[in-house]
């Protein structure tokens, strides 16, 4: 029979009901890790690029899952530590071919930028420079920020349910623009939601509780013959700062500062923004700038042991919002409490674009890029792989000939 049809056992059990719709097969685990190795090698652009690309592939052209779906799981990687657009890759692979599933879609999208990192690492320790991307990434940006926009739209739609949520969402907006803390905005957003349930919920006499890139010689790397207590001390340090990073890049910067140059001393604060710079370059996650800084430490087995270490935590700790997931919608509260922290999410995601375009969008020729993108999102199926390689042509053409 097809992955649709139930048995009875199928219907009591929910995550039975849940492997019926979606199948464990071979065949689904190999469509995801395709899938995502594509997104690990062309998703530019950061967290919010991630999540767009991820939702035109899953929700638009493939219908794996519902836009309900997948704003409930962006929302809920907001709860834990770690880089939440790997976390949505791991719980949308989950989502479509369980277990296998969320190994794929996790090691698929990172195995990608790891590999073009460990290249520029490499780069930067042999040759004390590294391949020039401004150029490339001039035409990628303004695509990447079409694509963004498209996928806000879309998910707006899904998110807004209310004009209670609609102000939320604006505030949240306001917050960040501000510069308030993006885990102070995702918290209130999910408080607040919360909150205006119970009142709901006390005037029907129905109350519940709240609950709570110039650079610098290099030569070889730090330790160019490491020892095991060396590359423990590597493992478990990158170990610690996955399990315990929340927000953006900016606070990875400040956890990598503390630990590698503060503490440590093993790199100087220009290699560390070296570091910083490739893995915001480069395709897929920007925790990849661990990789880059376990290569200047320990060579290649540095770059591995890194890598391992600062994304293994996200693996852990989907595993166990898989559970968690399904149930924030099974109360009113909790189901109030995930949309105050959808909205806020997706307000973080507009303030993040909003702050990129003005960063790519400078002249004539890239706010062109970014209309026809737009405009081609809106009325084609094109897949996302030939606007992001369009606007490197582009982007290439332009240094060429200027």
């Amino acid at each position: 029979m097809g992955d649709d049809h139930f048995t009875s056992a199928q219907a009591e059990d929910p995550d039975a009901r849940q492997e019926g719709r979606t199948g464990t097969s071979w065949r689904a685990s190999l469509e995801v890790a395709l899938l995502f190795l594509k997104l690990g090698t062309i998703a530019f652009g950061g967290p919010a690029a991630h999540t767009a690309m991820m939702r035109d592939e899953l929700v638009r052209r493939r219908g794996w899952v519902s836009d309900e779906r997948f704003v409930d799981l962006m929302g809920a990687t907001n709860l834990i530590p770690g880089p939440n657009s790997t976390e949505l890759a791991i719980h949308l692979g989950y989502d479509r071919a369980r277990w296998r599933g969320l190994l794929a879609a996790g090691v698929c999208f990172i195995v990608p930028a790891a590999l073009i990192v460990t290249v520029l690492a490499w780069a930067y320790v042999t040759y004390e420079a590294t391949p020039a991307v401004a150029g490339i990434l001039y035409g990628i940006v303004p695509a990447v920020i079409a694509i963004i926009a498209h996928a806000l739209v879309g998910l707006l739609r899904t998110v807004i349910k209310s004009w209670w949520l609609a102000v939320l969402g604006l505030a949240a907006l306001s917050a960040y623009l501000l510069g308030i803390n993006e885990l102070l905005v995702l918290a209130a957003g999910a408080l607040l939601s919360a909150g205006a349930h119970m009142v709901r919920q006390r005037r029907r006499d129905a109350a519940h509780g709240l609950v709570a890139l110039p650079l610098l010689s290099m030569g070889t790397p730090v330790f160019p013959d490491p020892t095991g207590g060396q590359l423990t001390q590597l493992f478990l340090t990158t170990l610690k700062i996955g399990s315990v990073l929340y927000g953006s890049g900016y606070v990875l910067l400040a956890f990598l500062r503390g630990d590698f140059v503060d503490r440590l001393g093993w790199i100087t604060s220009q290699q560390l923004i070296d570091a910083v710079s490739s893995g915001q370059v480069t395709p897929g996650p920007v925790f990849t700038t661990a990789t880059f800084i376990g290569y200047v430490v320990a060579g290649p087995m540095g770059a591995f042991l890194a890598t391992v270490a600062i994304f293994l935590p996200s693996f852990v700790f989907v595993a166990l919002l898989t559970k968690l997931t399904d149930k924030l919608r099974s109360s009113a509260w909790t189901s109030a409490l995930l949309d105050g922290l959808n909205v806020a999410a997706l307000a973080l995601m507009a303030g993040v674009s909003f702050q990129l375009g003005q960063t790519a969008i400078i002249d004539p020729l890239t706010a062109a890029i970014a209309l026809v993108t737009l405009g081609l999102l809106w009325k084609t199926k094109l897949n996302n792989a030939w606007y992001i390689a369009v606007g490197a042509a582009i982007g290439l053409a332009h240094t060429f000939l200027t």
